[in-house]
């Protein structure tokens, strides 16, 4: 880990760390803390982006993100849906520029996601005459899929969300009723990551879900994997998303997941890292993007502004996961936020739509929080 002097540390952040998302991405001034260099030395620290960040048009946003990242995950541009629309049509320009942007920027691209019951195309589970697709048709378009898509990246991308969010969220059965279990059966993960290992045979492989904090979903995930592991299935690492809330799930369960999923030698990884801010009604620990809940009167409190109150809450709650993953070095090997800036977070229109969500380390004019700095004094020795 890079030490940082305490002194150079708060004069520095105070205002440069701002500074450089005037500037291009490798003019950055190296001299600026950074949570790369901060935490070079324990995990990667990763950040989804949207394509504007990467392409040029978010010259700003890009830049902060080179500057500050050392992992990058496309939120949407590699799912199913936005890569493979039709089944005789694939569309890679946006895909490529994340390749592109990693690779100019010093960058580990993670490629999210391969196989998933959401954003995939309703044709790819559509068979003859109305009928759905076989056994036989699904798992031939699934390695078409896989090897296309993975074959195309091989060598760029460092390693994949092979299956995504296959667990249940509540009921007797550990696998959620996707149309990839109705029609393949229960064996889909094992195929889904034998035929990724085919089309890159040195790529990381990753089972990635959220929850995994609650007792129930993570025992049934741990299921899972020493499963897939008995079989002999090429898995190399977990990722817990850690869609979290400044109060829950307890700190304990967040170190117990990552303790649990140690224990069967595997990678683990935090993939889709926030702290919701707002009122939920619902499961806090649901991030199905198909749960909707209705707003209210009190439901969007924040629409001027963070209060001083919360953002020290906020930035206690990351100081304290960081304190956490900083124990647990050896066995997390990345921490991905699931967006760069708060105005750019899926937060704002999840589970309610239209309001104002305050969840990552940077403000909306692309400055750093109180979090953002209470993150990067757990890198100070």
């Amino acid at each position: 880990m890079q030490l940082i002097s305490r002194r150079s540390f708060l004069t520095l952040t105070a205002g440069a760390v701002a500074g450089v998302v005037h500037q291009p991405a490798a003019a950055a001034d190296p001299s600026t803390p950074t949570l790369r260099k901060a935490f070079a030395n324990d995990f990667l620290i990763g950040a989804a982006l949207n394509t504007a960040q990467i392409d040029g048009r978010d010259a700003k946003g890009g830049a902060l993100a080179a500057s500050q990242f050392s992992a990058l995950t496309a939120e949407n541009d590699m799912k199913w849906q936005s890569i493979h629309p039709a089944p005789d049509r694939y569309n890679f320009q946006a895909a490529d520029a994340y390749a592109k942007f990693a690779g100019k920027n010093d960058m580990k691209l993670i490629g999210h996601c391969l196989v998933w019951h959401s954003q995939t195309p309703a044709w790819v589970f559509q068979g003859d005459n109305g009928q759905p697709a076989t056994r036989e048709q699904l798992l031939k378009r699934m390695r078409d899929h896989i090897h296309t898509v993975v074959g195309r990246y091989k060598g760029k991308v460092m390693g994949w969300d092979v299956v995504n969010e296959a667990l249940a969220d509540g009921g007797s059965d550990i696998l959620r009723d996707s149309p990839w279990r109705r029609i393949i059966g229960d064996d889909f993960i094992d195929q889904a990551f034998r035929f990724a290992r085919e089309a890159d045979p040195k790529a990381e492989l990753y089972y990635n879900d959220y929850g995994l904090e609650n007792e129930r979903k993570r025992s049934n995930c741990v299921k899972l994997l020493k499963g897939l592991k008995e079989r002999g299935v090429p898995i190399t690492g977990v990722g817990t998303q850690s869609h979290f809330h400044l109060n829950s799930p307890p700190l304990a369960e967040v170190e117990k997941t990552i303790v649990d999923f140690a224990a069967l030698k595997l990678k683990v990884m935090v993939t889709e890292l926030d702290v919701d801010v707002l009122p939920s009604r619902g499961n806090p620990g649901n991030a199905d993007i198909n749960r909707r809940e209705q707003g209210g009167d009190r439901s969007n409190p924040y629409t001027s502004g963070l209060p001083d109150d919360m953002q020290e809450k906020l930035a206690k709650r990351y100081a304290d996961l960081f304190a956490i993953y900083l124990r647990h070095r050896n066995s997390v090997t990345r921490v991905t936020f699931w967006g760069l800036d708060d105005g750019h977070s899926w937060l704002n229109g999840f589970p309610v739509r239209g309001r104002t969500n305050y969840p990552l380390l940077f403000d909306r004019n692309l400055k750093p929080k109180p979090a953002f700095t209470a993150v990067m004094k757990k890198s100070i020795k």
